[in-house]
């Protein structure tokens, strides 16, 4: 849209006379064009169905008892309470129309000048959605405390048991999915049963329990360098994990798993094996998408077809100029949400819009206590030091300084003390059929 256009729409769409930019999605590439955007002259809808910013790294140890939900979550309103050109709604996206410019909420309609959509993506079962019931995945803050309720429960379900094999069964967990989410979870859980529940209980031993790591490449961690991926596994496999390779899921239910090659009982099971747009993408017109339902767009972040609206974040498809493909990570939302934001600038300004070009600030990944991978471009770093600069990133990057030292104590506590602090269940002990 030319900024001529513009300017002979705003003054029927927009009784300020600003155009006006709207943002879809309260996550990294939301939250980066949102402030990208505080000093220019235009008004901003943030919309969100939830009221949070989630601080999506840390979820695992919320699901793990390490941390609780307000540890990694900040109030929308809060976070831009200073930036008067914004405005946050807590509202739910249902369809689009891409000829009016036109975005159609729950409660109601938005018409816009530039859209930014920023939606991300959900847990992805390969098209096995019934799965869900039996291995929920991890991607939001109601999603970690579930997960947490399944595990915690599973050992007051194991010292409930009378009969030994039932027992057993619940101090099985199972782990699908063998990137960093699965990884760091399976090695959480590992030290949770095998430390920190050790002397809790009177009739079961927690460190007999079992955690299985289910990954059906060749090797954990494929983002990673291949020696990463060794030193992940024999790191976990020290730890008691037990990693199956090469052997996908074929079937998920009450009573365990079924893999290609062998089946595992178990009472708690949990997803990190993929990924799929937003349900909500599928109505953004005929654009091309991968496997997982990801909007594959133009190198300026521009949605084909659509001069106006850009895809940042998870639900962007896309490589660089340089033919890097943009990895589905916060600092790549980031840098997406920024640069829509800069297009939005150049267009306003009657500039040429630009290409995305991706800055690689490398990958991470927590292995338990005192142990990551960590690399940048061809540096490769293992074990204590790669922990300490985990440590060191992601309270830099986590929002809110309230946040980043409660999680700086919490971890300091549990490193000393072998104690997590947020072993609480808030819902009843689940019968099998949900976990």
């Amino acid at each position: 849209m030319s900024p001529l256009h513009l300017n002979k729409q705003t003054s029927s769409k927009n009784p300020s006379n600003l155009p006006h930019v709207v943002i879809l999605g309260g996550g990294f590439a939301g939250l980066a064009a949102g402030k990208a955007l505080a000093k220019y002259p235009v008004k901003i809808t943030l919309v969100d169905k939830e009221n949070h910013h989630l601080f999506q790294p840390l979820l695992y140890q919320v699901a793990t008892a390490g941390l609780s939900a307000a540890d990694i979550a900040q109030p929308l309103r809060h976070i831009f309470s200073g930036q008067s050109n914004l405005t946050t709604l807590m509202d739910e996206v249902v369809d689009f129309d891409l000829d009016a410019s036109k975005v159609h909420l729950r409660s109601q309609s938005l018409s816009y000048d530039y859209m930014v959509v920023a939606l991300g993506v959900t847990t992805g079962y390969f098209g096995n959605q019934q799965w869900a019931r039996f291995a929920p995945g991890l991607k939001t803050l109601d999603e970690a405390t579930e997960l947490r309720r399944r595990v915690l429960s599973a050992f007051e379900r194991a010292e409930l048991a009378n009969d030994p094999d039932e027992a057993a069964l619940w101090l099985t967990f199972v782990v699908v999915g063998g990137g960093p989410t699965g990884v760091e979870l399976a090695g959480a859980i590992a030290e949770l049963a095998q430390h920190v529940m050790a002397k809790d209980f009177r009739h079961i031993d927690s460190t007999k329990a079992e955690v299985h790591l289910i990954e059906a490449s060749p090797r954990l961690l494929n983002n990673f360098p291949e020696g990463q991926s060794s030193y992940a596994h024999k790191r976990l496999t020290k730890m008691g994990v037990k990693v199956h390779l090469g052997e996908p899921v074929t079937s998920v239910s009450a009573e365990g798993v079924t893999l290609s090659q062998s089946t595992i009982s178990s009472g708690t099971i949990l997803w990190a094996a993929g990924v799929e747009a937003n349900s909500v993408a599928n109505k953004l017109g005929q654009v091309p998408r991968d496997r997982a339902g990801r909007l594959e767009v133009n190198p300026d972040l521009v949605l084909p077809n659509s001069e106006n609206v850009f895809i940042a974040g998870d639900l962007a498809k896309m490589s660089d100029l340089k033919g890097k493909q943009v990895p589905c990570l916060a600092p790549a939302a980031t840098q997406m949400g920024r640069h829509a934001a800069k297009q939005i600038a150049r267009d306003l300004a009657g500039r040429p819009l630009q290409p995305f070009i991706y800055f690689d600030k490398g990958n991470m990944a927590t292995i338990g206590r005192s142990s990551a991978v960590a690399n940048y471009r061809k540096i490769s770093i293992n074990g204590y030091f790669a922990w300490v600069a985990w440590l060191g990133v992601h309270l830099v990057f986590l929002m809110g300084m309230r946040n980043r030292i409660s999680v700086f104590l919490n971890w300091v506590w549990s490193y000393l003390a072998w104690r997590q602090g947020a072993r609480i269940i808030t819902k009843k002990l689940p019968g099998r059929s949900d976990g």
